[in-house]
């Protein structure tokens, strides 16, 4: 029997929104009369690259920075998850939508629709190279390379993510099942309509008191005080605080003219298609 397409894919760049969205989910999912703890959202919606679940499929201890063993396993990781019969399975992924070594990262198969979150690569550089303490040249350059990945450590098995532009494209051009693209920005400005949209991707009715609520409690100021006060899991050890500003236009106070010409330079067509460049 073929598998059941269950996945919704929660995806993106890092440091583009994919956890913000997730908590919005889990805080409208449970509609309960206080915030769902940040450290509790991984109930709602699992990542792709989580070593344990390599290791539950495996059997036995296998060295997760080994890309080349967790690329095997990895079929064998999404089968587990969709192997629960549910109608759907949110799963969140950095993972570029194209092969890798001649695996396949993100399967149409098992893949039931796509949320993208695309956020303006200026400010995704200032975010990823302080989570990640890179400096903002070498993230300009990481992000404009094909080969790019983020090396796989104790909380993640290696990503793939190519280029930024390359994730763009491969995430919103020519896919086989619907996906809802939001961008960053779109979600600071006009939340109730991003997330509205993304219920209405889901199929879950929006009842507007409970999509303010939701919002509201995954506020970047709700979020960034439960870290202060219980840390979070999902935080770098190279960074002090995973919720550090969630603003954007950041980029025209931290980034050099330079570099802002070279990001320009190297993402001009997905820039001007999403509305972050004028000319």
């Amino acid at each position: 029997m073929s598998a059941p397409k269950s996945i919704i894919w929660l995806a993106s760049y890092p440091k583009s929104g994919n956890t913000w969205t997730r908590i919005f989910l889990a805080n409208y999912l449970m509609n309960s009369d206080k915030p769902v703890p940040i450290n509790q959202v991984h109930r709602f919606g699992m990542g792709d690259s989580i070593p344990r679940m390599y290791q539950m499929v495996a059997g036995r201890q296998i060295d997760v920075r080994d890309y080349q063993e967790t690329l095997k396993l990895r079929d064998k990781v999404l089968a587990g998850i969709v192997a629960n019969k549910a109608d759907v399975n949110f799963v969140k992924t950095h993972n570029v939508r194209a092969e890798a070594f001649g695996v396949t990262l993100i399967p149409d198969r098992f893949t039931k629709s796509a949320i993208y979150i695309i956020r303006n690569p200026l400010d995704m550089l200032v975010s990823f190279a302080r989570h990640y303490g890179l400096s903002h040249q070498d993230t300009a350059t990481a992000i404009a390379r094909s080969d790019h990945a983020n090396s796989a450590d104790g909380t993640t098995v290696t990503q793939f993510l190519g280029s930024w532009s390359e994730h763009v494209a491969s995430w919103t051009e020519n896919m086989p099942y619907p996906v809802c693209v939001l961008r960053y920005e779109d979600m600071l400005e006009k939340p109730e309509e991003s997330f509205g949209k993304v219920l209405s991707h889901i199929g879950i009715p929006n009842d507007p008191a409970r999509l303010d609520k939701a919002i509201r409690f995954s506020s970047f100021d709700e979020l960034s005080k439960q870290e202060q006060d219980g840390g979070f899991v999902e935080s770098s050890p190279k960074n002090e605080r995973f919720f550090s500003k969630g603003k954007s236009g950041q980029w025209q106070s931290e980034l050099s003219p330079e570099i802002v010409e070279q990001v320009k330079s190297d993402h001009h067509k997905y820039m001007k298609k999403y509305g972050y460049l004028d000319e």
